[in-house]
């Protein structure tokens, strides 16, 4: 089967989960390269940096994988898995049995998807890699100090696949959606830039304007 998207078309994996949780600060980050970090986002990168450099053990028929480069010519996604768990049938490391990845998250669990489809979208490109199917992974909140197990069931994967199409659109697209306010973008470390309270704002009187000036002619 034809590949969809070429080496060059690649976009990162973790851009998705931007995209679902905000289209605005996906487009702010990855079109227009804007960023400003904040407490959660600090605290988030010296966590990831903790993971990476983990004392990550074999253990029995386990073998700990960390920022596995990952890639995936059909949805056109690329990145690196936190970690990825490759459980082998015996201690000899020789047939696949099951794969888990696992991404590490700063806060709690969302109430959207965000995560679990960044998630499943490594765990996609895995399947793409090695042929093997992939039942579930796991997100580790570290607000929480737990996993919490992800199934990749076909509901999610149709998510995670549309949602990928989502951001080849936003890219092709080259445009940065107008913002909407809600109380998770206090939580943004981009919401000085963003500016969604104001901007919300302008458009509504820009609205009630031309309704008023209608109403006058």
């Amino acid at each position: 089967m034809k590949n969809k998207y070429s080496e060059d078309q690649l976009l990162m994996i973790s851009a998705l989960q931007h995209l679902v949780f905000c289209e605005r600060q996906c487009a702010l980050i990855h079109i227009e390269q804007a960023w400003i970090e904040n407490r959660l986002t600090a605290e988030s990168r010296l966590m990831h940096a903790h993971v990476d450099t983990g004392n990550y053990k074999e253990n029995g028929n386990v073998k700990v994988e960390l920022s596995l480069p990952l890639r995936s010519l059909n949805l056109g996604l690329t990145g690196k898995a936190d970690v990825v768990e490759f459980h082998y049938s015996d201690s000899r490391f020789k047939h696949i049995q099951n794969i888990i990845p696992i991404e590490f998250k700063h806060g709690k669990p969302k109430i959207d998807n965000c995560d679990s489809i960044q998630l499943c979208a490594q765990a996609l490109c895995l399947e793409e890699m090695i042929g093997i199917h992939i039942a579930q992974g796991a997100i580790f909140y570290g607000k929480i100090r737990r996993r919490k197990p992800i199934i990749f069931d076909d509901t999610l994967r149709k998510e995670t696949a549309h949602a990928a199409i989502r951001l080849h659109d936003l890219f092709e697209s080259k445009q940065t959606p107008k913002p909407v306010y809600s109380k998770k973008c206090n939580n943004c470390s981009l919401i000085s830039i963003c500016m969604p309270k104001t901007l919300t704002i302008n458009r509504s009187v820009d609205y009630y304007l031309s309704q008023f000036i209608s109403n006058l002619e």
